[in-house]
């Protein structure tokens, strides 16, 4: 009975029906039993929740394992409300322009809090190595090139806090773990007016970016041209860099940043 009342709580049920959409959304397929103790609640109620879902059409049973997953109705909610967004409906044709011209994959991200996430990708023109961005994705600062030129335009004790708040870890032999380095680093990055991710995050993949300002203080985006080192060599990537810083000034000024003379 005590059961019976915690589930016709409105707050605590959308509370619940939220744990398992993200815990489907982390995990992929799962059975019954399997999100049942991953969240220490009754399978029934559980199986509710997982009803309600699959009524609404955010989620569906497998017929042949009897797994439960989430449907795309979620990913095209996501994606109105990134179409909404008018950073991307501003950026988008610049985008489109640096993949025109690199052939490579174009990222714009977005700052959210000690981390970057991805709101749009073109994927390379050529052939290319796969990459593990993808929209959705979100991913540390200090590891990306985009996450670098936001992190240049921040005053030192705010780049020391997400350096002690982030997890850093080795990705590459490559990977900045030294924030005495990755102090210097983005002194070079404001000099030069671009970030570069020199196989930091992936082997083999080599980035340039810049971060983008707006009629706010703030920095919250920034952009980036990805490929394999093969192709984006040292040379390319001062070639590139002058289209990149080109996108930068237009599109920062489009955004309303008017810098002071």
């Amino acid at each position: 009975m005590a059961e019976e009342k915690e589930t016709k709580n409105p707050v605590q049920s959308a509370e619940r029906i939220f744990q398992v959409l993200e815990m489907l959304a982390e995990h992929g397929e799962m059975g019954l039993m399997e999100i049942s103790t991953e969240l220490g609640l009754h399978k029934s109620t559980v199986h509710r929740l997982l009803m309600s879902l699959i009524y609404m059409g955010y989620a569906k049973q497998d017929e042949t394992t009897q797994k439960y997953m989430l449907s795309y109705k979620i990913v095209s909610m996501a994606g109105k409300i990134l179409e909404r967004t008018d950073i991307l409906q501003i950026a988008k044709p610049y985008m489109e322009r640096l993949s025109d011209i690199s052939g490579e994959a174009v990222h714009l991200v977005q700052r959210e809090g000690n981390n970057i996430l991805y709101i749009y990708k073109i994927e390379a023109k050529v052939g290319t190595i796969r990459m593990v961005s993808h929209v959705g994705m979100v991913h540390p600062m200090y590891c990306s090139g985009v996450g670098k030129a936001i992190m240049a335009t921040l005053p030192e004790k705010e780049v020391k806090q997400i350096w002690n708040e982030s997890i850093i870890e080795k990705k590459t032999d490559k990977t900045i773990t030294d924030i005495d380095e990755m102090m210097q680093v983005l002194e070079e990055v404001r000099k030069n007016g671009y970030a570069l991710d020199d196989e930091e995050n992936e082997e083999g993949v080599r980035c340039i970016a810049a971060c983008l300002h707006g009629y706010s203080k703030e920095v919250k985006y920034a952009f980036s041209i990805s490929g394999p080192v093969s192709r984006m060599t040292r040379e390319r990537v001062e070639e590139l860099a002058v289209d990149v810083k080109k996108v930068q000034e237009e599109l920062s000024r489009e955004l309303g940043y008017y810098p002071q003379n």
